[in-house]
């Protein structure tokens, strides 16, 4: 295997590592709250506590992976993923769980963008496109396997060995790595914007915390308020940090660029979307539908197949006539698919009260992924696609946080048969509100001569 390949291998394996933890939780939180307790309020943290340090500390990440190396950044976050997965594995407590999936997206975080970085760096411009796709291929499938592997995981065996699983590729990561050697620091990296990286860690905490617990103890309680206060004055902190300092996490001007600006609007709506529904779902049919773990996966893995069978064929089309009308139809035919599952009732029947729905959710999501993501990192100079797409990257898994911390403001204290239907039916309003955006915001670009042609 030659040096090209071994990167991409190990690009590949890092990111799937990073992605199919995320993919795999969602099966496993019913069993994970009957064992440890806590409710919906820890099946929220357990997504959340990952989320929340990942997507704070993804765009960090790429400074660090620019500054001092991808391979170093690399290597340091699989081994702290290896031990906090492991202490995910063992957690005696609900609390101990939370904290240690918390440091868990903080290791996940180094993984990503530094893969990326790395195939950026090791493939000439010519051969990168490819290698990217192939990286997006393989990644895809942590989540077309990630629920039904970790639900025969959950029925066979227990949620506990949906952690303990992770240290065989990360093993393997490591193995491949020690033939690539290590990678010296960058002596002329910018300064690092820990500041901004602070604030924007506090201000989700903040914000977070008090969405997940005025259920439990109600908004007026100090407990909620003061971290809600704390969250909001540090988010516009951070906003106001990233504009003065002369070296931002978040370059501000990139916002500049309509197309950018629009599409990450859409991506809060969209996103927050795509990461309620299916929580909502998997939770639904297990805890109220009487699925096992491994039959909420298989029930929820329609979309995913549609979308990896249907995204690169929308992904072309969205090339040659523009990404616009994708991304207007594509999050309205999902929020038509949620409107679809609105049927349920207290008899429930998969076959036609969801799985119509749900083929109609993986049509939509094939025809908005691509599209969206090509209309906002063509909107930016190629020379700044990295800082694009970490941005895209952190506002679709910020959007989904907040979404999942919202969800018992939106369904109650429990996701039976009427909170299911609120959540839906707030999926779909989303989605809409997306696809709207998406209409009166987003601007084809203008085809070159030759590609308008053959268009």
């Amino acid at each position: 295997m030659d040096r090209q390949a071994r990167v991409l291998v190990v690009a590949i394996v890092v990111s799937f590592i990073a992605f199919l933890d995320g993919a795999v939780i969602n099966v496993a939180l019913p069993s994970l709250a009957e064992e440890l307790g806590g409710g919906l309020a820890l099946q929220q943290w357990a997504v959340d506590a990952y989320l929340l340090t990942l997507g704070s500390l993804i765009l960090l990440a790429g400074s660090l992976s620019d500054s001092y190396g991808r391979l170093r950044i690399i290597r340091i976050g699989l081994a702290g993923f290896a031990v906090t997965s492991v202490l995910c594995a063992i957690a005696p407590t609900g609390l101990f769980f939370v904290v240690s999936r918390a440091f868990q997206g903080a290791a996940g975080a180094l993984l990503v963008p530094s893969s990326l970085a790395l195939i950026v760096a090791t493939f000439a411009p010519a051969d990168q496109g490819r290698a990217i796709g192939r990286w997006t291929a393989w990644t895809t499938g942590a989540f077309l396997i990630g629920p039904l592997f970790g639900g025969l995981l959950v029925d066979l065996v227990s949620w506990r060995l949906v952690f303990w699983i992770n240290l065989l590729p990360i093993a393997f990561a490591l193995v491949l790595m020690h033939r690539l050697g290590r990678d010296e620091p960058n002596p002329d990296h910018e300064r690092i914007d820990w500041l901004g990286a602070a604030l924007g860690i506090v201000g989700l905490a903040g914000t977070v915390f008090a969405l997940i617990e005025q259920g439990r103890f109600g908004w007026s309680s100090p407990v909620v308020f003061v971290p809600l206060v704390v969250g909001v004055l540090a988010l516009v902190l951070f906003v106001l940090q990233e504009r003065r300092t002369a070296q931002p996490m978040l370059p501000l001007t990139l916002f500049a660029a309509r197309n950018f600006a629009m599409g990450n609007l859409a991506t809060v709506f969209i996103y927050a979307a795509f990461s309620l529904g299916p929580f909502a779902m998997t939770i639904f049919l297990q805890e109220f539908g009487g699925f096992s773990a491994t039959m909420a996966g298989l029930a929820t893995l329609p979309p995913t197949i549609v979308l990896v069978l249907l995204g690169s064929r929308f992904g072309e089309l969205s090339g040659r006539f523009g990404p616009r009308l994708f991304m207007t139809l594509g999050p309205i035919i999902v929020g038509v698919g949620y409107l679809l599952t609105l049927v349920v009732d207290e008899d429930f029947v998969y076959w036609w009260q969801f799985l119509p729905g749900v083929i109609v959710i993986g049509v939509g999501m094939a025809m908005t992924v691509a599209p969206l993501t090509s209309a906002i990192l063509g909107a930016v100079e190629p020379s700044r696609a990295g800082i694009g797409s970490a941005v895209n990257n952190a506002v679709a898994r910020i959007a989904g946080l907040i979404a999942i911390a919202s969800i018992s403001v939106i369904a109650g204290s429990q996701l039976d048969v009427d909170g299911y239907r609120r959540t839906a039916l707030f999926v779909a309003v989303a989605l809409v509100i997306g696809g709207a955006i998406s209409w009166f915001g987003i601007r084809n670009p203008r085809l070159a001569p030759e590609r308008a042609a053959s268009a």
